[in-house]
Parts: C-alpha cells; structure tokens; sequence
C-alpha cells in the first residue's frame, strides 16, 4: 500500500524563548517498508541535527536551537509502500528481558480466564484478546496526556488507542508473551472530530515468526494500512517530539495538523 504523509506540527509561546535540545521521532522505521522520499522541515533552523538509530531500531533526529524564538514548526513529509511481511530479531532472551513485565491483578485474571478459554494457544488468545478489548471498550479520542493504567483501562473500559495499547500489552506480558508499544499511521481510520490523529497499536513477539502486531482499537491485526515511526518497551520510548524551553513566565499551545493519503492521492 502507497502512504503519503503530512505531520505538521506548531508550539506558539506567548513569548519568546529559548528551546532546549529536542529529539524527534517522526521518521518512519525502515522494517517492512520501502521509502519512496521524505523531508523533515524545522523553523527555526536548528544550530545542529543528528540523525541516529536508537536501542529499538528507531530512526531519531536530535537538534539544538540558538537563539530566541516566539515558535517552533516542525514538519514531517513522507512517502512509501508498506510490505506487512514480519521481520525477526533472533535474541529471544534479550527480548523477553525488555519487553515482559508484570500486569496488575484484574489484568492478569482477565488474561488469564482468556488464556484458559482459547485452550492455552498464543495465537487464539491475541486473536480473541484484540476482539474482546475492540467488543468491551468505548474508545475515545484524547490528544494530551500519557496512557492511563491498563487496570484503569479495564476497569472503565473505556479509552483512546494508547490505553488499549498499554491494556493489550499487559495482558500478553501476563501470559509470558513479549510486547511492545508501537505508535505511528494508520490508512483508514474514522474518528469523531474528522481529523486524523497518531495512532498506538501493540506488536507481540512470537518464537520462529518475529514481531507480530495487533490494533484492538480497531479490532483487527496490524498490516499493511499501519506505518510504524517508533516502538518501544513503553510508550515513553515512542513520543514523536520530546523537549522543552526556557523563558520567564512563557506558556505554550501546540496545534498539529496531520493529512494521510492512500494509494495515488498524495500530500
């Protein structure tokens, strides 16, 4: 599937400010796609920008600022074919160690009783899981704010693509199968307010067929309509833009705006 890609993003501060170093995660990771051309504008220009690959194979950009500025654009253009074929990291042991973790009581016995009903196999269990979540959840959209607690998530049953993401990926955990928090596109998603928005889906790892993902937001698996940017132990290792400014008094608003064409339609 052809993705073209237009994340703009715009800080206004009520006064000028010095920006502290930013690091950027808005390039697409280069597993199962191919990159047709891309473009990352910043303004003010930066004093320095690196591009580097981080521990989880995501593409970073750090940048330094000079000066004073009243506003800072960043805009990422980009366009590629998606190929959903899996791609494999070999050190099993490696990835149990950084992507299991513990699952609070309601979510381990939620899993639990779902394990136990698909008769112990993963991939009925992360079938049934990524249906069930979709079934019981009233998904809303939240553009601020870090993912709730999945137990919380649980418990209402009600969140945005992030939470279910944290929800899903304690479940997995809880029945000792490797998870990680993907954030990135997504082809053809409807939301409320007509917009689009980044979206959060959770990949799994399986012995002998690498990292396999799921979108219980939609209630279907992760293929070739999803393009990953980053993915992580947790969705601190994914933000799309992390830092700050320094400037006595100053308040900040952030308004984005993010266009995503399929097939010939591009931006």
């Amino acid at each position: 599937m052809l993705f073209s890609v237009r994340h703009r993003t715009l800080y206004a501060y009520s006064a000028p400010v010095r920006l502290g170093d930013h690091l950027l995660r808005l390039r697409p990771r280069q597993t199962g796609v191919r990159i047709v051309r891309e473009s990352l504008r910043i303004e003010p220009a930066p004093a320095s920008q690196t591009e580097r690959i981080d521990r989880y194979g995501n593409r970073t950009t750090e940048v330094a600022f000079a000066g004073e500025t009243d506003r800072l654009l960043i805009e990422s253009r980009f366009e590629l074919e998606t190929d959903p074929a899996p791609r494999l990291w070999l050190d099993e042991r490696e990835i149990r160690a950084e992507f299991g973790g513990g699952a609070g009581p309601r979510v381990r016995a939620y899993a639990a009783e779902l394990f136990a009903r698909t008769g112990g196999d993963a991939l009925a269990f992360l079938d049934a899981l990524t249906g069930d979540l979709f079934a019981r959840t009233d998904r809303k959209i939240r553009d601020i704010g870090y993912a709730q607690d999945p137990e919380e998530t649980l418990t209402r049953a009600q969140g945005a693509c992030r939470d279910l993401t944290l929800l899903f990926m304690a479940a997995a955990r809880s029945q000792n199968i490797p998870a990680r928090f993907v954030s990135g596109y997504q082809a053809h998603a409807e939301t409320p307010d007509g917009k689009r928005h980044l979206h959060a889906w959770p990949e799994v790892f399986l012995p002998g067929a690498g990292w396999r993902g799921y979108d219980p937001t939609h209630g279907c698996a992760a293929a070739s309509g999803h393009v990953a940017l980053c993915a992580g132990a947790d969705q601190l290792s994914t933000m799309p833009v992390e830092g700050g400014y320094f400037g006595d008094g100053a308040t900040s608003t952030l308004r984005f705006d993010l266009d995503i064409r399929v097939g010939d339609d591009r931006v």
